[in-house]
C-alpha cells in the first residue's frame, strides 16, 4: 500500500538516512497552501503505479532543516511544494509548484529504473493516525464536547490531510466533508443546532481509523 512507502523526513539526519535506504526515491516538499494538495495528489498517482518507489515528505515549515540539507545536498533552490527524484542517490529530476503535473511527472518517473516492490516501513514510519484516533475518542467518551471537537478535528485535519493516502483521506473527511468550506459556514453561523448525526459518523470513523492504523476496533 503506498501508505507503507511514505516516510516522514523530520530532520537532516533522517534525510540522509532515507536516501542510504533507498537511493532510488523521491522526497517531497510540503508547503501549506493548495498548490502542495494538488501537487501531492498528482505524485500518489504516478506513486500508485510504481511499488518500487519510496517517498520522503518534508515539511518545510516545521523541518527547516532537513529541507535545507536536500537542497545543499542537491544544489536545487528550494521551492514549496517541490517534488525531486533519485537514482543511485543522486538527483536526476525536480518540479516545483505549479509546474508538478501528470505529464510531467509521468517523465520524470520514466527517468527512475523500475525495481522490486519496496518492503513496508515499520510502524515508526507509517502514516500517523494515532492525533486522529485520540481526539475521536475524547469525544465519543464524552471528555470534550462536540464544539471543542469540531474546532481541534477540522483545523488538524486541514493543516494535515494533504499529505496522507486517499484511503486516509476518505475517512477523514468523512466526518465535516470538506473542512474549509465547513470552517466558513460555521464562522457564519454562531449557535446554530447541533449536528445529530456527527456522533455515528465519528463512531464510524474511528472504527474505521483503527483498522487502518492496525488496532483491534474498540467501542467509545
Amino acid at each position: 500500500m503506498l501508505r507503507d512507502r511514505v516516510v516522514s523526513l523530520a530532520t537532516p539526519e533522517a534525510v540522509e538516512q532515507f536516501l542510504a535506504d533507498h537511493p532510488t526515491s523521491a522526497i517531497f516538499k510540503a508547503g501549506t497552501c493548495h498548490k502542495t494538495m494538488q501537487g501531492f495528489g498528482f505524485v500518489q498517482e504516478q506513486l500508485e503505479a510504481r511499488e518500487d518507489v519510496m517517498i520522503g515528505i518534508i515539511r518545510v515549515v516545521e523541518q527547516r532543516a532537513a529541507s535545507n540539507l536536500v537542497a545543499e545536498r542537491t544544489n536545487i533552490v528550494h521551492h514549496s511544494p517541490q517534488l525531486i527524484l533519485f537514482k543511485d542517490g543522486e538527483a536526476v529530476f525536480d518540479l516545483d509548484n505549479w509546474d508538478i503535473t501528470p505529464d510531467a511527472l509521468q517523465i520524470g518517473f520514466a527517468k527512475l529504473p523500475a525495481g522490486e516492490a519496496a518492503a513496508p516501513q515499520g510502524t515508526g514510519d507509517r502514516s500517523d493516525l494515532a492525533p486522529y484516533l485520540q481526539v475521536l475518542d475524547q469525544f465519543l467518551s464524552g471528555v470534550i464536547d462536540e464544539r471543542r471537537f469540531e474546532y481541534v478535528y477540522t483545523h488538524m485535519f486541514r493543516d494535515d490531510a494533504s499529505l496522507r493516502s486517499r484511503d486516509e483521506v476518505e475517512v477523514l473527511g468523512s466526518i465535516f466533508g470538506d473542512v474549509d468550506r465547513h470552517m466558513q459556514m460555521h464562522a457564519m453561523m454562531a449557535g446554530r443546532s447541533e449536528d445529530a448525526a456527527l456522533r455515528e459518523r465519528a463512531e464510524r470513523a474511528y472504527a474505521t481509523l483503527q483498522s487502518l492504523a492496525g488496532q483491534a476496533p474498540q467501542t467509545a
